[in-house]
């Protein structure tokens, strides 16, 4: 889980034990004044307020089908920003979808094997997300950028420096132009390079979503979780891979010119 995710979830859980407290607190102090209709609005509220803060399992549920919506919303966003990548997008929104639908129709039993691992998937579709609309703003970076320009220019550059007289003032700043002019073409070259490998690993998100959710399916529910350790331990090592694989994309592409795109947040 990302660290925004978990300062999000303390706080949710702060808010919600103060409250309790508080509502306790008054309910106490109603019914110790004998306003037993007030304190028995207070302990309701108090109830309501408590319960969650010791189910957590439910708890846990509630929080991943939140981080499932807010990621669904963030897909979309990109769907309909990059009509080029919408198509994948929706294909990545599908699977995410159906992998908590695989893993909640597993036993009880299960889920405390899995738990960690759910997580982590779904922090890697947040990821993916992000991914995907920084794979947007380098195309719309390529399309403002003029590479037959600059190579034509670079080219000007070199026969102007090759006509001049040796000690001419003007060899030093035409040199320098001429070097600002290679680099701006070696760095749309390294974002192509970074497009490559965002649509490389996109897809490589998707076929192991949609692996990970056919094996959940498979996964032999007649017999105890402990069973089937070697089925879990290959369901984790996916998950490792799928999390090591995009931690690698990341930061390659937070190698790229700082002038082309947002940095990713950190995890």
């Amino acid at each position: 889980m990302t660290s925004g995710r978990r300062s999000q979830e303390l706080s949710r859980y702060l808010i919600r034990f103060v409250l309790f407290g508080t509502l306790t607190v008054l309910c106490v102090l109603a019914v110790t004044d004998g306003a037993f209709f007030l304190a028995g609005l207070l302990g309701i509220g108090a109830v309501f307020m408590g319960r969650p803060l010791l189910d957590r399992e439910g708890n846990r549920r509630r929080e991943l089908r939140r981080w499932v919506r807010e990621n669904t919303r963030e897909l979309g966003r990109v769907a309909r920003e990059d009509r080029i990548a919408a198509p994948q997008i929706k294909r990545l929104e599908g699977l995410q979808v159906g992998l908590l639908e695989s893993w909640e129709l597993l036993p009880e039993g299960y889920h405390p094997f899995l738990d960690e691992d759910i997580f982590t998937i779904m922090g890697e579709v947040e990821g993916a997300a992000r991914l995907a609309r920084r794979r947007a703003a380098l195309r719309r970076h390529l399309e403002s950028v003029d590479r037959l320009g600059i190579s034509r220019r670079i080219e000007g550059l070199e026969q102007d420096l090759a006509e001049l007289e040796e000690g001419s003032p003007l060899q030093a700043p035409l040199e320098s132009a001429l070097s600002g002019r290679r680099e701006e073409l070696a760095s749309c070259k390294d974002i192509l390079d970074g497009i490559s490998m965002i649509n490389a690993q996109l897809e490589d998100a998707e076929s192991l979503l949609s692996n990970l959710r056919a094996e959940l399916l498979a996964l032999d529910t007649s017999l105890s979780p402990g069973s089937l350790e070697p089925g879990l331990a290959q369901l984790k090592s996916r998950v490792v891979y799928f999390r090591q694989s995009m931690d690698e994309v990341r930061r390659s592409v937070e190698s790229l010119p700082t002038a082309t795109t947002e940095r990713l947040p950190a995890r």
